[in-house]
């Protein structure tokens, strides 16, 4: 007996979007983020997928999202665009700030977008990718409630925060597109492991004591294990000046769990910088992204990081996506 069941890209989108709307979320915040959840069930990443819909729906229904929040554009100068996601889902507040970031970056050469009282904005790479498409290089930067602890400590500070930077290609889609979070492991993942009872592997999580463990839920109530160490901290902290300093966002130490029912809603930030290539090198960035690009294809076993979503993406979109019948199961009685 299978535990999985295959289903379209387009399926997964109604079958989320029906979900949040059934939660209490509105059509306009809905659509965003059930496209983005189809995404991100095709590039493979099914921790940010649909096993974050019911996580979503309680959410919404708990307060820790408002699903009716509608979000709210400024232009303080103008290559900064600002949206206060209201305590909302940060998708519908990215669409708003992108419509308005994207013609400003293609203007000036370069713009900016900090969003504030946000939430969870699933994978980050989703949001860079689209300003690859429009022709732009992006790099996003977003923090999440604390879960790593300074180097030295055992008590977290930093969120596994992730940034990304996607660069276009000559075919309209990112040349390269990297997307890491601050820690060995997104938090999600062990998260996932948590839900399934199965341990993870040393090296993703630590105790409360700072030490390594293999029990998810002994982890999750410990740190995550920050990427190369020291350097791992480092980044999780100038992720933290972009998203949160630089935009006004609640920091990772005071922001609630993106998980369970606990606290009000976390208020998180996402910074992004948007910059035209044409403005900053004409056509030496077309080949020199070319070039780079080649000197890791042309080595047999090398990939590019995002090589393996991309593989993916594309698989799913004729093939579909083999979705976990427990998740479904779980969206499916938010439905009935």
């Amino acid at each position: 007996m299978t535990n999985t069941r295959r289903l379209t890209l387009a399926e997964i989108e109604d079958l989320s979007f029906r979900a949040l709307v059934d939660a209490g979320t509105s059509e306009e915040n809905a659509r965003p983020l059930a496209v983005a959840t189809a995404a991100t069930e095709a590039d493979g990443v099914a921790s940010h997928g649909l096993a974050y819909i019911p996580i979503y729906c309680e959410h919404v229904q708990c307060g820790k999202v408002d699903g009716q929040a509608k979000p709210d554009l400024s232009r303080p100068r103008p290559g900064v665009v600002k949206v206060d996601a209201a305590t909302g889902f940060a998708h519908a507040a990215l669409d708003l700030g992108f419509e308005a970031l994207i013609p400003a970056a293609r203007e000036q050469g370069v713009a900016v977008l900090a969003v504030h009282n946000s939430y969870n904005c699933g994978v980050l790479g989703y949001h860079t990718y689209r300003l690859a498409q429009a022709g732009l290089v992006g790099l996003g930067f977003t923090n999440a409630p604390a879960s790593i602890a300074p180097s030295g400590g055992a008590k977290p500070v930093v969120g596994t925060n992730p940034f990304s930077i996607a660069a276009p290609g000559e075919d309209g889609q990112p040349a390269l597109l990297i997307d890491q979070s601050a820690s060995t492991i997104a938090k999600s993942e062990v998260m996932k492991h948590a839900r399934e009872g199965k341990p993870i592997p040393v090296g993703w999580a630590l105790d409360a004591d700072g030490n390594p463990t293999t029990d998810p839920n002994v982890g999750l109530k410990g740190s995550m294990a920050p990427s190369g160490g020291y350097k791992g901290v480092g980044v999780a902290i100038l992720t933290e000046v972009m998203a949160a300093a630089l935009t006004g966002a609640t920091l990772g130490i005071h922001a609630s769990p993106f998980s369970g029912t606990v606290g009000g809603p976390p208020k998180t930030g996402q910074f992004f910088i948007a910059i035209d290539p044409k403005a900053t090198s004409d056509v030496g960035y077309g080949l020199n992204i070319a070039a780079l690009v080649g000197s890791i294809r042309d080595q047999d076993g090398a990939h590019l990081p995002g090589d393996g979503r991309r593989a993916k993406r594309l698989r799913a979109r004729e093939d579909g996506v083999d979705v976990n019948v427990a998740t479904l199961e779980k969206i499916e009685a938010i439905l009935t």
